[in-house]
C-alpha cells in the first residue's frame, strides 16, 4: 500500500516565501514614473508601458521558478532528475500574482490578495514537490491541484489584462504564452511526462484567436476570461484523449461538458 511521502523542507519554503514576500513589498512602495518604450513594426509604432511594478513581476516569475529549484533539489527521490517541468507552475503563479498586483492600488485590497497569491504559491511548491515521488499516496490529488491552479491562474491573468484594457499588442501575446505554459504543463501531467509541444501550441494559438475576436465585443472582463479559459481546458482535455487514444464519446465527454458548463457560466455573467 502506498505511504505518504515527503513534504518541502520547512526552512526552504520560508525562505523562498520570505524573498518572494520582501521583493513584493518593497517595490509597492516605491513609485517611479513610467517609462514608454516605441516598438516600430510592420510599418507602425507600438507604444510599450514599462513600470517597475511590470518589471518586478518579470524579475519574481524568475525567482519563484529558481527557488522551485533550490526547493525541489532536497528532494530525495529527484536524483538526477531535471526540475524543468516543476518550474513553470511556481514561475506562472508568481507571475500572474504580479500581473494582479499591478492593476490595484496599495490599499487592504491589495494586501488580501498578496497575502492570498502567496498562500497559493505555498501550494503550489507542496504539490511540484509532493509530485516527484510517484509512489505517494498524494500524487493524484496533487496533480489535480496543480491543473486546477494552473487554468485559475490563466482565468485571472485573461480577466485582470482585459480589465487593465491593454493593447491588442499587449493582450494577445501575454494570453497565448500563458495559455501555451498551462497547457504544456497539463498535458505533461496527464500523459505520465510526455511533452506535447504542438498541442500545447496550437491550442495557445486557438485561444488567442478567440482572444482577438472577443476583444472587440461588449462583454464584462469575467466574461472574457471564462471563455478562453474554457476554451483553453477543452483543447488541452481533446488532444489529452487523442494522446491516449480515447474513441468516441470517452474522448469528447469531458471537454464537451467543463466547456459548456463554463461556457454557461460566462453567458450569465454577461
Amino acid at each position: 500500500m502506498n505511504q505518504p511521502g515527503h513534504l518541502p523542507s520547512a526552512d526552504r519554503l520560508s525562505v523562498i516565501t520570505a524573498i518572494l514576500f520582501l521583493v513584493y513589498a518593497l517595490a509597492s512602495l516605491v513609485n517611479l514614473p513610467i517609462q514608454e518604450i516605441n516598438i516600430q513594426a510592420f510599418g507602425s509604432v507600438y507604444p510599450l508601458q514599462l513600470n517597475l511594478a511590470s518589471i518586478v513581476a518579470f524579475m519574481v516569475a524568475i525567482l519563484a521558478g529558481l527557488g522551485a529549484d533550490w526547493l525541489l533539489r532536497g528532494h530525495p527521490g529527484l536524483k538526477k532528475q531535471s526540475t524543468t517541468q516543476y518550474l513553470l507552475i511556481p514561475a506562472m503563479t508568481a507571475w500572474v500574482l504580479g500581473v494582479t498586483l499591478n492593476t490595484l492600488r496599495l490599499s487592504p485590497q491589495w494586501w488580501l490578495i498578496f497575502a492570498l497569491g502567496m498562500l497559493l504559491q505555498v501550494v503550489v511548491y507542496t504539490a511540484e514537490y509532493i509530485i516527484v515521488d510517484l509512489s505517494d499516496i498524494r500524487h493524484i490529488p496533487a496533480v489535480m491541484v496543480l491543473i486546477a491552479v494552473s487554468f485559475a491562474l490563466f482565468l485571472i491573468l485573461a480577466t485582470t489584462v482585459d480589465a487593465s484594457n491593454a493593447r491588442l499588442y499587449v493582450l494577445f501575446p501575454a494570453v497565448v504564452t500563458a495559455m501555451f505554459l498551462v497547457s504544456l504543463r497539463t498535458l505533461y501531467l496527464r500523459l505520465d511526462g510526455r511533452w506535447c509541444f504542438a498541442w500545447s501550441f496550437a491550442a495557445a494559438l486557438i485561444v488567442g484567436q478567440i482572444a482577438l475576436g472577443l476583444h472587440y465585443l461588449p462583454i464584462g472582463s469575467l466574461t472574457f476570461g471564462l471563455i478562453l479559459a474554457g476554451s483553453g481546458y477543452a483543447l488541452t482535455s481533446l488532444a489529452a484523449g487523442i494522446e491516449s487514444q480515447n474513441k468516441g464519446i470517452q474522448l469528447w465527454l469531458e471537454p464537451g461538458v467543463m466547456f459548456t458548463l463554463i461556457a454557461v457560466l460566462a453567458l450569465v455573467l454577461l
